[in-house]
């Protein structure tokens, strides 16, 4: 056969004028293709479930007393630590209740000194049938009464302590605190419903993500630790670009609740933030364990070839270099393979370059594909 005919042959095989079998009956070499050999592995299945990054503790910094803010303490965005004055209310009016109070207690330790006096004397003269025992009774009475007063100036005057203390707002968390909601000159209510500034600790951050209760009950009977016998149990993170996070976390919880709309239940993971790049309700995606396929194959994805029906099959080279056509089951994708649970046996090629040149039945030459390291290397 002259060369223009085999050229001819060539080009109708590949875009299907003729089979490549029959441009091989008339003279046309195997065409050249590239396989993988698949061996049996176990891995472990996960899912990847969509989550928000909330703070592991969070503080919103609340007035206790009524008044004018006079200063602010603190630089918007820093670190705080517990403790630290953040914000000053004019305390002039707090200073006179508690100049009052002190006033009410020496006023108090006054009139019981008397009436301890006035009961020792009574005693004295009723010891010598001087008094009654009614006076005595009386002036016993109001010494008892004295020392009440006493304990109720003290309690008046410990309370309008607290108030003064409460003109400087404190931090009661350690953590970043954010925009402040008020400035100086600012009237501000004891409890009022806005915060002046929320404190977010983000050193550890929690995600909360999404689950159908029929998984969670998966968890509850035990099952999933059977499956996760022998599992890589780490909990990654992919960051709302696509990247992963450089750091791994655990389950922490899971909210006794299911929602009647959505019938799901929220799950609580815990990841350290040394960097702060997590930050609260940013949008990631979890991918934690659910189970263990052993025995099942991974299958490059540009090994998988659709049939008319849309159906996945593989095109296997056999020990003859034929190609034959497999349909297979997949479990699930795992970055840029398939995993195979059914279709497949070990040693198999599979085809996954070169499909435009052939065709299932034909005869082939197959060539092992290079190995990742070694395909960076020659790039």
């Amino acid at each position: 056969m002259t060369s223009p005919a085999r050229i001819f042959l060539a080009l109708a095989a590949s875009i299907g004028l003729v089979s490549a079998a029959s441009a091989q009956q008339q003279g046309m070499p195997p065409a050249t293709v590239t396989v993988v050999t698949v061996q049996p592995e176990t891995i472990t299945l996960t899912t990847t479930l969509p989550g928000r990054v909330a703070a592991s503790a969070q503080a919103e910094v609340r007035p206790q007393v009524n008044g004018i803010i006079t200063e602010r303490l603190f630089e918007e965005g820093a670190q705080v630590a517990e403790n630290d004055p953040l914000y000053k209310i004019d305390p002039a009016s707090y200073e006179a209740a508690v100049q009052q109070a002190r006033a009410g207690v020496a006023q108090a330790e006054a009139q019981l000194r008397a009436a301890e006096r006035e009961a020792k004397r009574l005693k004295e003269l009723q010891a010598r049938n001087v008094a009654s025992q009614q006076a005595l009774d009386d002036a016993l009475s109001a010494r008892d009464s004295a020392v009440a007063a006493l304990q109720l100036a003290k309690a008046q005057l410990n309370s309008a302590e607290i108030e003064l203390s409460h003109t400087t707002i404190r931090a009661r968390l350690s953590g970043q605190i954010g925009l402040s909601q008020t400035s100086q000159g600012a009237l501000v209510t004891a409890s009022q419903a806005t915060p002046l500034a929320v404190i977010r600790n983000i050193d550890s951050v929690n995600v909360d993500v999404t689950q159908s209760a029929a998984d969670l009950l998966r968890w509850r009977r035990g099952e999933t630790e059977e499956l996760l016998t022998g599992a890589d149990r780490t909990v990654r993170l992919m960051l709302a670009d696509g990247s992963d996070y450089g750091h791994t976390g655990h389950l922490q919880a899971a909210e006794p609740n299911v929602d009647p709309l959505t019938g799901v239940v929220t799950l609580r993971m815990q990841f350290a933030n040394p960097d702060l790049l997590l930050l609260p309700g940013m949008y990631v995606q979890v991918e934690m364990p659910v189970g263990v396929a052993r025995d099942v194959f991974l299958l490059p994805q540009q090994g998988l070839v659709r049939d008319r029906r849309d159906r996945p099959t593989a095109w296997v080279v056999n020990a003859d270099g034929v190609i034959e056509e497999r349909p297979l089951s997949i479990l699930q994708d795992r970055g840029t393979d398939w995993v195979i649970n059914d279709g497949l046996s070990a040693g198999d090629r599979i085809v996954i370059e070169g499909f435009q040149k052939t065709a299932p039945g034909a005869t082939v030459n197959a060539q092992e594909s290079a190995p990742a390291s070694d395909q960076d290397a020659s790039e």
